[in-house]
């Protein structure tokens, strides 16, 4: 049931976000159409709010409980800026405005894109290790929390390899070629 309720989560947040985009530019009704992507949120929290229920009706803790909470962290961590890099995108399409910028390609600016994006991994990793945690407590079981521990290493792991590729943006900068900047004009070098 889980795992269909993360499905579910899943594509509600996309058909959220192109309703919401669809009708902040193609129906040019922006208030509605941020209306709906403020619900976002509220599926996580609907999900939240299911696995409790499960785990406090005594299901088994299992790797669905888990995976809730990483899907819950992710969104947490990186939710916001792909919905601002996708509305950017939307705006252009659609609503007439100038293309967004590219992230940057080379040197230590791109090192510094590389690491905001690893702080929202590293913050998807943190939330789902909190949620992680108050399961285990409310379960209040050690017998049947193993598999729920697995996925604090599972979350940390990933932030792992996730900074030591950022890191190596910032170790080994790549150099830009002959004739392009490093550094993008001004008005490109603002992230979305």
């Amino acid at each position: 049931m889980i795992v269909a309720l993360i499905a579910a989560c899943e594509i509600g947040f996309w058909v959220l976000l192109a309703a919401g985009l669809a009708f902040r530019y193609l129906l040019r009704m922006r208030r509605t159409g941020l209306a709906l992507l403020l619900c976002e949120p509220l599926l996580e929290v609907v999900l939240l709010v299911v696995t409790a229920l499960d785990l406090k009706n005594g299901a088994e803790p299992n790797w669905t409980h888990g995976l809730a909470a990483l899907y819950i962290g992710y969104t947490v961590g990186h939710g916001h800026r792909t919905v601002q890099w996708l509305d950017g995108h939307a705006a252009h399409r659609l609503g007439g405005a100038p293309p967004p910028p590219k992230p940057l390609r080379y040197g230590m600016a791109r090192a510094r894109h590389e690491g905001r994006i690893w702080l929202g991994t590293l913050i998807g990793a943190a939330v789902a290790t909190a949620l992680l945690q108050l399961a285990i407590w409310y379960v209040d079981d050690p017998s049947r929390v193993t598999s729920l521990e697995s996925w604090r290493y599972v979350a940390w792991r990933t932030a792992g390899i996730h900074g030591l590729i950022a890191l190596s943006y910032w170790i080994w900068p790549r150099k830009a070629p002959a004739g392009e900047s490093e550094v993008a004009p001004e008005k490109e070098s603002v992230h979305r």
